[in-house]
């Protein structure tokens, strides 16, 4: 009989290797970091004693976001993956979300249409290497002093108070983020996440409007990661950004379509994912 525990240790290396089934290239870090965000938000499926498959999410308080789903595929027809999405869609209920935020496969969006999820945009993902030079205007590189000053400006510009994650990327020595100013104050901001020679960029904010300071956010940060595999998640509507990509040598791997249970969320800004599975 299928049952739901909340993830522990034990299970990274049976969720590692059924993520990367999907060809997540996921490691035990993934699991540790979102664990560490959000300890009761991180679910295994079982049937009996037999691990079957894995789901993540993480609140915002108003706003909550669905992130990792798998299945052992002989049970996704058999209402694990429904199980484990409803369990999940209640935990953040119950944490207090009016919204539910996800990425969806273009496959599994009726899927989520079943629990009253709506379509909102598209994002490409992008992988691979890039070789880009440093700009000429340089942006400031962000320090600890400045990490209320972003959380403020993502909340302005994403609705959404991100504290717990923004502090947890922007608190990493490993990490980089860059910011753009005008008169003291931030119009816009992009990290990347480093993993041994791996970096996802993400999340990039940028008022409205701005799309050359964007670009420059862009192209600063990518310069500093011209010996790493790379991954970032971009709205199809952002064609600055995504001719810059393309341009630098990233190619499109896949696409997803962000969803909403509720109120979408998102005010007019400029914006890049932080990942597929916190939005």
């Amino acid at each position: 009989m299928f049952h739901i525990e909340k993830m522990k240790v034990g299970d990274f290396s049976f969720a590692v290797q059924l993520a990367n089934t999907m060809n997540w290239s996921m490691t035990s870090k993934d699991f540790e970091f979102m664990m560490k965000l959000e300890p009761d938000g991180c679910f295994v499926l079982f049937n009996g004693k037999e691990r079957l498959g894995i789901a993540t999410c993480i609140s915002f308080g108003e706003v909550g976001w669905f992130g990792n789903l798998v299945v052992k595929e002989k049970f996704r027809r058999e209402g694990a993956g429904y199980l484990l999405t409803e369990h999940s869609i209640e935990y953040l209920k119950v944490k207090g979300a009016e919204t539910i935020g996800l990425y969806a496969y273009p496959h599994l969006v009726k899927f989520y249409e079943r629990f009253g999820f709506r379509a909102n945009i598209d994002f490409a993902v992008l992988k691979g290497r890039t070789a880009v030079s440093a700009p000429q205007d340089s942006l400031k590189l962000a320090k600890k002093r400045d990490i209320n000053d972003i959380i403020d400006f993502d909340l302005d510009c994403f609705g959404v108070n991100r504290t717990k994650l923004l502090e947890a990327i922007l608190l990493n020595p490993a990490n980089l983020c860059y910011l753009s100013t005008e008169n003291n104050k931030i119009i816009g901001y992009v990290t990347a996440k480093i993993y041994a020679n791996m970096a996802e960029v993400g999340p990039l904010v940028c008022q409205a409007n701005l799309e050359e300071k964007a670009v420059l956010l862009l192209e600063t940060i990518l310069s500093k990661l011209n010996c790493f595999e790379g991954s970032i998640y971009v709205p199809r509507k952002e064609l600055k950004l995504l001719k810059l990509l393309y341009d630098v040598g990233l190619k499109e791997d896949f696409h997803v379509l962000r969803m909403f249970l509720g109120p979408s969320v998102g005010r007019d800004c400029i914006y890049i994912a932080e990942s597929l599975e916190r939005g």
